[in-house]
């Protein structure tokens, strides 16, 4: 990505806790840091509970950070913001989610669930208008203009999705965050959903924070991958640099639980066991330790050291 390009989202050692009890908080975020360029994709992956949708959530104010900086279209939107900031971000950065039957409302037709957006920011000057505009989109998202007078019911899983993308669209997001938005679905209708996305990508130019634990489907989709464990980036790289050369265990283990198509290989493939509470790792302690300029780990300077050594490197 070229350096005179501005990234649409810096993220910076972003936190998000939740207060349990007086003596217990929960870190679900604990010091995120990444950026998305224009017309990127940025693949976020990890184990359920490693902080993946709230790092999402934070980001687009679902939740109010704890601290960190976050910076969406040059405006700091971490802290209190403007009504103008507010309607960027509510214009500018849409989110398609895990359940598109849950967030769909069930009593409201097609047509006015995606020109909701249209109706609170008053983006069009009349109904005809308002009406083509959601045409245009359920066109594009491979629905017909007939669907637009059902309800959401009368739907399968894979239309819902798309109803839901296309909600999103409509409103020209400069940032998409996608969280988990093909996990409910079959893998063909995955496959389906991914393609749509990419070629939505391609025409519109939006950025995409992609959130998922398939990491088969993430190298198919994003340019840029991070690893999240525990609430902590604990790797971060260009798809090709965190496939071909892991250097933190945990990324290692997951790469080794992606299933072979080719029966032979999968005979042989080895699954490698990952605990942080054995791995003699400290989260806290460790800083990025760059293995080149857009690859990096999160480890003490020992740490790092070590993971070199055991890659066959010598830096």
């Amino acid at each position: 990505m070229s350096e005179t390009m501005q990234p649409i989202l810096e993220v910076e050692n972003l936190k998000q806790h939740f207060k349990v009890s007086r003596k217990f908080t929960v870190k679900a975020v604990d010091g995120v840091s990444f950026k998305i360029y224009p017309g990127q994709t940025y693949g976020l992956v990890g184990e359920s509970g490693s902080g993946k949708s709230t790092t999402g959530r934070s980001i687009i104010r679902l939740y109010k950070p704890t601290s960190g900086k976050i910076v969406f279209n040059g405006q700091d939107i971490s802290g209190k913001m403007s009504e103008k900031d507010i309607k960027l971000l509510r214009t500018k950065m849409q989110m398609i989610f895990q359940d598109p039957m849950a967030c769909l409302n069930p009593r409201m037709k097609v047509i006015d669930i995606i020109g909701e957006g249209l109706d609170i920011h008053h983006l069009y000057e009349t109904q005809e208008e308002r009406s083509q505009m959601v045409y245009q989109m359920l066109n594009l998202v491979g629905l017909s203009k007939e669907h637009a007078m059902r309800y959401p019911h009368q739907f399968s899983g894979g239309q819902r999705q798309r109803i839901g993308i296309a909600r999103a669209l409509i409103m020209d997001p400069d940032l998409i965050i996608a969280d988990e938005a093909i996990s409910a679905l079959d893998v063909s209708i995955q496959a389906q959903v991914v393609n749509l996305m990419r070629n939505i990508q391609r025409d519109y130019g939006s950025a995409i924070l992609f959130i998922a634990h398939d990491l088969s489907m993430v190298k198919y989709i994003s340019d840029h991958i991070g690893v999240l464990h525990l609430g902590h980036m604990v790797e971060s790289g260009t798809t090709d640099e965190i496939f071909s050369n892991p250097i933190h265990p945990y990324t290692k283990s997951l790469l080794s639980a992606i299933p072979e198509p080719n029966p032979v290989l999968e005979k042989k493939r080895t699954s490698l066991s990952y605990d942080y509470a054995t791995s003699r790792l400290d989260y806290e302690a460790g800083t990025e330790h760059y293995v080149t300029d857009t690859h990096y780990v999160l480890a003490t300077d020992d740490e790092f050291a070590k993971m070199m050594a055991d890659q066959g490197t010598i830096r």
